[in-house]
């Protein structure tokens, strides 16, 4: 009985997992790369480092890891949004909503200071860079250009390249509020026009892509 007691409360590894990683995202976000080490992370996680190395196999797996979690947590909240984009019969609706909820998704505090971070220690860390690129960018582009390239099938829209459409509408949509955003901390929670941008940015999509375009 005294066994199976200690058994069941044994942490579950999942969560001491999240404990560490939560733990390496914020010293990574308070102190970059360099300024951030395993004995910190033990200590904020209240765990040993041999339990860390039990998760992970060094700092650079547990950078990389962390960053992807706060990524996976955003792709999350808008993964709806390319599902409903793909199967839309009425694209500029839907469109619309995408864009809003996309710059929703993105301009967020711990998002933009880790932009900040990363392209701050870009040189010296290039891998943690291409990690952040590949897992948020370029992955939410390749989602978008296939969501376009169904609704093009469907003959909503009439593109030579689904994701170069992609990649200039992301940027219709992104680039006031981002560029402001990633200068102006203050600004992130600022989205008094990110409704003007996501429509502005829309328009401009469908006058270059939409099926209707003379």
């Amino acid at each position: 009985m005294a066994q199976t007691a200690k058994r069941q409360q044994r942490p579950n590894p999942d969560d001491v997992r999240q404990v560490i990683l939560d733990a390496t995202l914020r010293l990574y976000l308070e102190n970059g790369y360099a300024g951030t080490n395993t004995d910190e992370i033990a200590a904020l996680s209240s765990v040993s480092k041999q339990t860390i190395y039990r998760h992970f196999a060094d700092k650079d797996d547990l950078v990389r890891e962390a960053i992807r979690r706060l990524i996976a947590a955003a792709e999350d909240q808008g993964a709806e949004s390319f599902d409903a984009l793909a199967g839309s019969d009425d694209p500029a609706r839907d469109l619309r909503i995408f864009a809003r909820q996309h710059l929703r998704d993105v301009i967020q505090p711990d998002i933009m200071r880790i932009r900040r971070r990363i392209i701050a220690e870009v040189d010296r860390f290039p891998d943690v860079a291409r990690a952040w690129y590949d897992a948020a960018p370029k992955r939410g582009q390749e989602k978008l250009a296939a969501s376009f390239a169904r609704l093009q099938e469907r003959g909503f829209l009439r593109m030579e390249d689904p994701m170069l459409a992609a990649e200039q509408f992301n940027w219709l949509i992104l680039s006031g509020p981002l560029n402001r955003a990633m200068f102006d901390a203050a600004s992130v929670t600022d989205t008094s026009r990110h409704a003007a941008y996501a429509d502005a940015a829309v328009d401009v999509f469908l006058a270059a892509y939409g099926a209707g375009r003379s």
